[in-house]
């Protein structure tokens, strides 16, 4: 019998992710045995609150013009599954959502947090007795997944971070005679430096910027930062620093933490740019500018690499082709292949040994000195940001096409 399938975005959006939603309505649609895809509005919160969007009232142009858009065209959230024994009450609406429309594939496109979700998900079939195959799609900026050599949505902000890296410099450099000294641009990452690591493709030549790159996996040490900071200076005229916001003090807390947490229970960081900023002010009265990358770096579609947009769409077509073949609890992760020249292939991974672990630079990436990456690390990195894949631009800015966004009649009273 055919099923309909529930497909959802979850967390920090990417250049990319809207790539992947593409490639998978499209694949759904070749396949006999798949009814129609909803897409859940605002993520899993689509499926508890019964808010589905029917991307079959989409046609095949509209739903292509989503490989050049930014943001998460359906909608995303940060809302985490307790686990199955301390909250029946949610299991149990969701399989009422999916008895109620005939939905038997879950595709669930996030990061961490999201992968415990679609594991949680594809365990509910055997204790509530309802058939579904449910396939998590990787996405994360962070590129914090393990087993997949890299995440869809990295590589185009590890591009985004190394241009804007190469370009923020030459502008320090040109006014460093008379005007800043040091240039601090803060990226994302709160436990793993891979986006911060990133940086580091913007040189050229030995002594190009950035000068030191500041990972949370390296516990801050003030006095040989500032000993740093000085040395560059009086070597180069100027300094560029990247920073990690997820960088620690001694004591292990973030330099930057706010009083605040999000729906995961993360502490919310409050901007490690200006501490720093702060601290060269204080203590070696050099001039500087900060900027916090935030949002940008994530959502620079115009920028993308193409090798994360190519692996974006992969990933997205073959959840699909997973769970049509009967895979439940399973990741299309990318597996990077053997040889000077850079290759990869999709395999299928188990959740039980991705959800609610982290990968982090490992040591070998990581300079002696503990400011800087290693040759190995550029190794890893460069054929991640590699090829570009410019949307149509219209009127100067890149064009975005309306989606009708039909939503399905509901069938339910409401989730509360």
């Amino acid at each position: 019998m055919k099923k309909n399938a529930f497909y959802a975005q979850s967390g920090g959006v990417t250049s990319v992710i809207n790539a992947t939603a593409s490639a998978l309505i499209l694949e759904a649609r070749k396949h006999k045995n798949i009814g129609k895809i909803f897409a859940g509005k605002n993520g899993i919160l689509g499926a508890l609150n019964e808010d589905l969007i029917d991307t079959s009232k989409e046609s095949i142009s509209a739903i292509e013009s989503l490989q050049s858009r930014a943001g998460g065209a359906f909608g995303s959230c940060r809302f985490k599954l307790k686990d199955f024994e301390s909250n029946k009450k949610e299991y149990k609406r969701l399989i009422e959502v999916f008895k109620a429309h005939n939905i038997g594939y879950f595709f669930y496109n996030g990061g961490n947090d999201s992968a415990d979700t679609a594991f949680k998900v594809s365990q509910i079939s055997k204790k509530l007795n309802y058939p579904i195959n449910c396939i998590a799609i990787p996405k994360t900026v962070d590129n914090d997944l393990v087993l997949t050599d890299c995440c869809p949505g990295f590589g185009s902000a590890a591009k985004y971070i190394a241009t804007s890296t190469m370009e923020a410099s030459l502008d320090v450099k040109s006014m460093a005679a008379t005007s800043t000294k040091v240039f601090i641009l803060e990226v994302m990452g709160r436990h793993a430096g891979w986006m911060a690591a990133s940086s580091s493709l913007a040189r050229k030549n030995k002594g190009d910027a950035p000068h030191i790159i500041l990972l949370p996996e390296v516990i801050f040490n003030q006095k040989k930062f500032l000993g740093q900071v000085k040395k560059t200076v009086s070597r180069n005229g100027y300094c560029v620093v990247v920073v990690s916001e997820g960088l620690k003090n001694n004591k292990n807390k973030f330099l930057a933490e706010a009083d605040t947490k999000d729906a995961f229970g993360h502490a919310q960081l409050g901007g490690v740019a200006p501490y720093i900023a702060n601290l060269i002010t204080d203590k070696l009265k050099m001039k500087n500018h900060w900027a916090v990358s935030d949002y940008l770096q994530r959502s620079a579609r115009h920028i993308s690499s193409k090798t994360d947009l190519d692996q974006a769409m992969e990933v997205g077509i073959k959840a699909i082709q997973y769970a049509v073949k009967g895979m439940n609890g399973v990741m299309p992760i990318i597996v990077r292949g053997k040889g000077k020249k850079y290759t990869w292939k999709i395999e299928p991974a188990p959740l039980s040994k991705i959800a609610n672990l982290e990968k982090k630079l490992p040591k070998s990436y990581i300079s002696k000195n503990g400011m800087d990456v290693t040759p190995k690390a550029v190794e890893y990195l460069q054929p991640l940001i590699q090829g570009e894949s410019f949307p149509k631009f219209k009127n100067g800015i890149p064009e975005i096409k309306d989606l009708k966004l039909v939503e399905v009649k509901k069938k339910l009273g409401p989730w509360t």
